[in-house]
């Protein structure tokens, strides 16, 4: 397994074929997980035992579920790091063939402790195999590809776990208390895993001097600290954790639910479980595609609060079989669209050479939090007596608590989701240059202004938040103050004091200083010509003794939209004009054409990220005296570095 010393890097040319091979082992993983796991669940319902050992053994299988991540799961993050994450995955899948083999022999003698150490030992192996599969996705794949890789993930996942679920409870009426079929088919997956993932391309080890510590509490701790470092990460991880706590407590109640509610065999309950999995890998897909190629925060509370709706919905009495499914389906979908933007931010935010580490870390705290639901489930069943519906009822009011605090701690993500949503439906926007844009540290955004709708369009550019210089008089007033405050608006305006002005410009200084993303319209305000008007020299005074890079935007084609003033006054009146309510021109630099593209089709508005540019007080002042027609990107090859 060892690699020879070398800086982790994506292949000169990733064939899509490796993500593709990877996605069907994922697949493949689940779809065993989840057979063994519910062919094991639908054994003790079916079993000759009184309620109360139900009841009490439920949780016992949970609890052997998720201890080896708790266990395990740095160990998973060292061989991540340490080896080829290609040659661990096929290990794993070794260790895997043994498994199902001892699984077969469990359902062969209908031995309960059996089946109990392979549930345990699958659990390992997924332990180990999930830091290696997670770390290599964005070895695969460009960074702008990472939202839509998880999508994909999460929808061929949950459409395994679908399928796991459904041949589970096939297999169980089918063969009763005799399931070494089962045992069989799980094997034959394992081997099948097993060469697909060799398959799947070698890629260098990230850190191949890594030392293993046996002490994995003193491991958390060291990936922890640094986890804790950025704000962003950690929120992420904990997140994640909060997701999978409610998804293992709801888990088990909705097979309860089926037999003792809805009185339905288990191949119907397995329809029910195939509803929620459904939901998550379509909701995993559109959290995906919304997020285009970046990470969209305010998909979380807005997955979150559908997870509270449809929580408390699945709590009222006398649903019918339909009903419940499509409600389980509605909070599979929120919780999927939720999931995409955390499992995004644990990929990209950590360093190469630790990423491994720390999704291990973070896998590691998502399984504590399931272990703890176990215990939670156990103590809400067994002592406080909570039904099947109380139990939703329970897993709503968790829901609404995690959607107060993510508000609390993100409270503009959903600000910030609705302004994006915006740019989808009433402009059509396409962004050049987007990587332009450093994902740390601070930098100076310099935009021209050509409508009231230019702060969305930069604030779709980019998944890190952008802080924008406004004009005080607009950001006072009370319909906006309170939206300006959420998104970390600097007001500044010209008819204030010099002392004033110069608090409002240092703000914004000492906001790049400390690696915030500021943007300021530096004509200071909207063209009433459509042509780039004379500089002001704000920028200058902000940038002065900041050492962070100038990133020159330019908004082309806004001009004559709904939000411009082409025709004097403020144009509201919604075009005609569909899908979208305007289709706006496109143009070249250089070349104005009269609302045609190359193609002879309306173009979409199109934002232009320039290469950051480290460029001087004097030349940044004589940017304005280059003018160039509003369907120009201004500063297009003329800063001097």
């Amino acid at each position: 397994m060892n690699e020879p010393n070398s800086v982790p890097s994506k292949p000169a040319a990733p064939a899509i074929r490796n993500f593709w091979m990877m996605f069907v082992v994922e697949c493949q993983n689940a779809l065993s997980d989840n057979i063994l796991k519910y062919s094991m669940i639908f054994l003790i319902v079916g079993a000759a035992l009184s309620d109360k050992e139900k009841d009490q053994l439920t949780p016992l299988v949970m609890a052997l579920f998720a201890l080896p991540f708790v266990l395990f799961s740095m160990t998973g993050g060292y061989f991540a790091d340490r080896f080829s994450k290609r040659n661990v995955t096929s290990i794993i899948k070794c260790a895997e063939i043994g498994i199902m083999a001892l699984a077969t022999l469990g359902f062969y003698l209908y031995s309960f402790p059996l089946l109990l150490a392979c549930v345990f030992l699958m659990s390992t192996h997924s332990a180990i195999f999930g830091p290696a599969k997670y770390g290599m996705l964005p070895e695969l794949l460009p960074d702008k590809k990472i939202s839509w890789g998880n999508g994909i993930f999460g929808l061929g996942t949950f459409g395994a776990i679908v399928a796991g679920s459904i041949v589970a409870g096939y297999l169980s009426d089918y063969s009763h208390k005799n399931q070494t079929t089962t045992g069989f088919l799980l094997m034959g997956l394992a081997v099948l895993g097993l060469c697909l993932s060799t398959g799947v391309i070698r890629l260098p080890a990230a850190n191949p001097k890594k030392e293993f510590r046996l002490n994995i509490i003193g491991e958390f701790g060291t990936h922890f600290k640094e986890i804790r470092k950025d704000r962003v990460l950690f929120l992420g991880v904990i997140g994640n954790a909060y997701l999978w706590l409610l998804g293992a407590l709801l888990q088990p109640v909705i097979t309860f639910y089926g037999s003792d509610v809805l009185k339905i065999d288990y191949t119907h309950n397995g329809y029910l479980q195939s509803a929620l999995a459904i939901g998550l890998g379509a909701g995993s897909f559109a959290g995906g595609f919304l997020s285009g190629q970046k990470i969209e925060y305010g998909l979380v509370p807005l997955g979150m609060t559908g997870l509270t709706i449809f929580a408390a919905l699945l709590g009222v009495h006398g649903l019918t079989f339909p009903e419940v499914a499509a409600f389980l389906g509605m909070l599979g979908f929120f919780g999927g669209m939720y999931s995409v933007p955390l499992n995004a931010i644990i990929q990209l935010h950590p360093q190469p050479n630790n990423k491994g580490g720390t999704i291990a870390t973070a896998t590691f705290i998502s399984w504590v939090g399931i272990l703890f639901s176990s215990g939670l489930y156990f103590v809400l069943v067994d002592w406080v007596g909570l039904t099947p519906s109380e139990m939703f009822v329970a897993g709503a009011v968790l829901s609404l608590a995690g959607t107060l605090y993510c508000l609390c701690l993100l409270p503009d993500s959903l600000l910030r989701f609705g302004l994006w949503l915006l740019t989808k439906t009433i402009y059509r926007v396409r962004v050049t240059g987007q990587t332009n844009v450093p994902e740390r540290g601070g930098a100076l955004l310099v935009c021209n202004h050509v409508s009231l709708a230019d702060a969305m369009f930069l604030i779709a550019a980019t998944d890190r938040p952008v802080r924008f210089l406004m004009l005080k008089e607009i950001h006072d007033r009370p319909a906006i103050k309170w939206g300006a405050r959420l998104l970390g608006m600097i007001p500044v305006s010209t008819e204030q004091r010099p002392r004033e002005i110069i608090h409002s410009l240092q703000v914004a200084s000492d906001a790049i200083r400390n690696g915030d993303l500021v943007c300021i319209f530096a004509e200071g305000q909207i063209t009433r010509i459509g042509q780039l008007l004379p500089f002001r020299r704000g920028f200058e005074r902000i940038m002065k003794n900041v050492d962070a890079p100038i990133i020159p935007v330019a908004l082309n084609g806004v001009w004559g939209s709904i939000f411009s003033f082409e025709k004097v006054h403020l144009e509201m009146a919604a075009p005609p004009l569909a899908p979208h309510l305007r289709q706006f021109r496109q143009s070249h630099a250089g070349h104005r054409h009269a609302g045609r593209s190359a193609t002879g089709c309306p173009g979409p508005a199109r934002r232009y990220l320039e290469p950051p540019q480290r460029i001087s007080a004097a030349a940044a002042s004589r940017i304005h005296q280059n003018r160039a027609p509003p369907s120009a990107p201004f500063c297009h090859g003329r800063c001097a570095k």
